[in-house]
């Protein structure tokens, strides 16, 4: 016969068990006031355009595939979308925030009537910090962004969380929402995307239209990352040739 429990008896955990909850709940606590502080500073940051920013205040969460890029990486990707933009240009980061942070670095030092515009649509909240350069965006609603944002943009960079096909096309479909025009050369969009080698083939067929290409360039991340990870785009310049 199996024991019984008293329905009235209060459970009780061994002492180590209960010390080690009341560790770990201590220090989710601790985890939590540090991110807060980060915010705040964060959020008085984001008022001062001036002020230099850091990817040390979002940590990652691998389960919703967030890998940032080395600072490195996520200036030479800022520079090229930077190079001959002016007040008139706008620039869409989409799922690649450490390349935001970099722009905003590198625009930091620049006077406010040269800098281009910059949105990051992204799906994690904490970046909402950033204001009105945050746009929320999930890839499973490709379409559903802000009316004002259609055709808007004449250069764009993605990184899209997943390797899947699923994934790719419809962040694909979101650029193209986004896309002030569908065509390469010298007035046309100029575009990158960071991916995985293996989606390759997926990528030409996309943005064949925009003549994309796999690029020598290869984007490294903070912590590394098993996969091979490409940069794809329709432009050469002094950072990469095509591959």
């Amino acid at each position: 016969m199996d024991a019984q429990i008293d329905d009235d008896e209060p459970l009780q955990l061994p002492g180590d068990t209960l010390q080690l909850l009341v560790d770990f709940k201590a220090e989710q606590e601790v985890q939590k006031k540090h991110f807060e502080s980060l915010k705040a500073k964060a959020e008085d940051d984001f008022t001062n355009k001036d002020a230099k920013l850091s990817m040390d205040v979002f940590g990652e969460d691998w389960q919703a595939s967030q890998f940032w890029y080395t600072d490195e990486t996520a200036r030479i990707l800022a520079e090229q979308l930077l190079d001959g933009a002016s007040s008139e240009s706008s620039i869409a980061v989409v799922s690649a925030p450490s390349v935001y942070i970099a722009l905003r670095n590198l625009l930091s030092d620049k006077p406010d009537t040269t800098r281009p515009t910059i949105k990051l649509l992204e799906y994690d909240r904490r970046f909402e910090v950033f204001g009105t350069d945050f746009v929320y965006y999930n890839f499973e609603c490709p379409l559903e962004l802000p009316a004002e944002l259609k055709n808007h943009f004449d250069r764009i960079i993605c990184d899209p969380p997943f390797l899947s096909e699923d994934c790719q096309t419809k962040t694909a479909l979101s650029v193209r929402y986004l896309a002030k025009s569908w065509t390469d050369g010298k007035d046309g969009l100029r575009f990158i995307s960071c991916t995985g080698e293996r989606v390759g083939e997926t990528i030409a067929k996309l943005y064949s239209k925009i003549a994309v290409k796999t690029t020598s360039f290869e984007p490294q991340h903070s912590k590394g990352l098993s996969n091979e990870f490409r940069c794809y785009a329709n432009f050469e310049c002094p950072s990469w040739t095509w591959r």
